[in-house]
C-alpha cells in the first residue's frame, strides 16, 4: 500500500505541474506542448542527439513558462536526479567552448541549453491516461499517469560530454562519475573464474547497444548513430557528417563483427549473475543499481527497488566490455526481469558517457496499459 500512496503522491504531484504549465501557454505553444492522448506513435519516440525531440523548447518559452516546465520536470526526479538533469544541460555551454563555438547542426546555435523539449500527451485531469516527456541533447524522461498513479518512468536517459570538466579546486565535475566508478569497483572486485563470465569482449561498442528503440527485442544490434536522430536531416551534409563520425568510432576502437556479436541484446540475460557474486559484491551492485533507481522521486525509487529485493537481486546480470582501467574505452550493462540498464564511456577520448534505464516490459507503460484496457472492457 505504501508502494500505491506513494506513485498517486508523485502522480498527483505531476498533474498539478502539467496543469499549470499548459494553462501558462499561448494557444500556439500549446499546439506544440500538448497533444491528443495516444498509446503508440510519437509518444513512443524518444533522442538522446542533438536532435528536435518534439514538443515546445525552453527557448520559445517566457521565463516564467520555463520555471513552470522545470518545476514539472523536478516532479519526476529526486534532488540529485534533478541536480544531475540541470549539470547536464548546462553542459552544452562547455561543449559548446570546447569545440571552438563551431559546431553546426543546422541551426542558429549548435549547442544551446535551452534546446530542450517538453511534451504532455493527453489531459493531466484524472479522468484517463496521460504522459509527458522532457528531452534535448542528453536527456530523455518519460513518464505516464494510469489511474492516478505513475505507472512507468522508463526510458530514463541521461548523458554527459565532456563526462570530466575541470572546476576550480581538486575535484574535477563529473556528473555520471559514480554510474562509472562503482561498476569498476565491481568489476574489479571480481575472481578470474567470475570475470571470465562477465567479460564480454575487450572492445566496448561505440554507444548503448538498445539505442533509442521504443522496444527492445531479443537479438538487438548496436544501431548506426544516423538512426538514432529524427527522421532525417535538415541537409544531407549533416547525414553525411553523423555516417562519418559513426564510422571513424568504430575504426579508431577497432570494433570487429565478433564484438558487435558479443554484446548483442538477448532475452536470456549475458554475464555474470548476482547470485554468483559474494555477499560484499551483491551489495556492490545494489549500490550501483541505486544510482539508476534513484534517479527518480524516493517514493518511486523505493517501488522500483522492490522489484529486485532479497534473492530476487540474485536474477540480474552483470556484463561488461572493453578495459577496466580508468580513461579506457568501456561499456557495462545490469540485465534481469523487468530491467535493463546500459552504460557506454568510449566516446571523445574516452569522455563522453551515455546511461539508460530501461524497463522492457513496462517501457512507456506497456504492461501498465494493457491492465488498464482489460479492467476497462471488463
Amino acid at each position: 500500500m505504501t508502494e500505491i500512496r506513494g506513485a498517486r503522491t508523485a502522480a498527483d504531484r505531476m498533474t498539478t505541474a502539467a496543469r499549470t504549465w499548459l494553462a501558462s501557454l499561448s494557444d500556439e505553444q500549446r499546439g506544440r506542448a500538448s497533444w491528443p492522448w495516444e498509446a503508440g506513435g510519437e509518444r513512443l519516440r524518444w533522442f538522446y542527439t542533438p536532435t528536435d525531440h518534439g514538443g515546445l523548447p525552453l527557448r520559445d518559452m517566457r521565463p516564467a513558462q520555463q520555471s513552470l516546465a522545470l518545476q514539472l520536470v523536478a516532479t519526476g526526479l529526486s534532488r540529485a536526479g534533478y541536480v544531475t538533469v540541470s549539470t547536464i544541460m548546462g553542459l552544452e555551454n562547455v561543449l559548446d567552448r570546447l569545440e571552438g563555438w563551431q559546431v553546426d547542426w543546422g541551426r542558429e546555435r549548435g549547442r544551446d541549453p535551452e534546446l530542450y523539449w517538453l511534451r504532455v500527451f493527453g489531459q493531466p485531469d484524472g479522468r484517463g491516461p496521460w504522459a509527458w516527456r522532457f528531452g534535448g541533447h542528453h536527456v530523455s524522461l518519460n513518464f505516464l499517469v494510469v489511474d492516478s498513479e505513475v505507472q512507468a518512468t522508463t526510458p530514463c536517459f541521461l548523458g554527459a560530454d565532456p563526462a570530466e570538466s575541470p572546476l576550480l579546486g581538486p575535484h574535477p565535475l563529473r556528473p555520471l562519475g559514480g554510474a562509472e566508478d562503482l561498476a569498476r569497483d565491481l568489476v574489479r572486485s571480481l575472481d578470474e573464474a567470475q570475470a571470465r563470465r562477465a567479460l564480454l569482449t575487450g572492445v566496448a561498442p561505440v554507444d548503448i547497444v538498445g539505442g533509442n528503440r521504443p522496444r527492445i527485442s531479443d537479438g538487438d544490434l548496436l544501431m548506426p548513430l544516423p538512426d538514432v536522430w529524427r527522421d532525417h536531416f535538415s541537409e544531407p551534409r549533416l547525414a553525411e557528417r553523423v555516417q562519418a563520425m559513426h564510422r571513424g568510432a568504430e575504426e579508431k576502437a577497432g570494433v570487429r563483427p565478433e564484438d558487435h556479436e558479443a554484446v548483442r541484446l538477448t532475452a536470456r540475460p549475458k554475464g555474470l549473475a548476482a547470485a554468483d557474486l559474494t555477499p560484499v559484491q551483491q551489495d556492490q551492485l545494489r549500490a550501483l543499481l541505486d544510482v539508476y533507481l534513484g534517479r527518480v522521486p524516493d517514493e518511486l525509487a523505493e517501488r522500483e527497488a522492490a522489484k529486485f529485493a532479497g534473492e530476487r537481486l540474485g536474477q540480474v546480470h552483470f556484463a561488461w566490455a572493453g578495459g577496466t582501467e580508468r580513461h579506457q574505452p568501456h561499456y557495462y550493462r545490469l540485465q534481469g526481469p523487468r530491467l535493463l540498464v546500459e552504460y557506454d564511456n568510449t566516446q571523445r577520448d574516452v569522455n563522453h558517457v551515455h546511461t539508460v534505464w530501461r524497463d522492457p516490459q513496462g517501457d512507456f507503460g506497456f504492461d501498465a496499459l494493457r491492465l488498464h484496457l482489460q479492467a476497462a472492457h471488463r
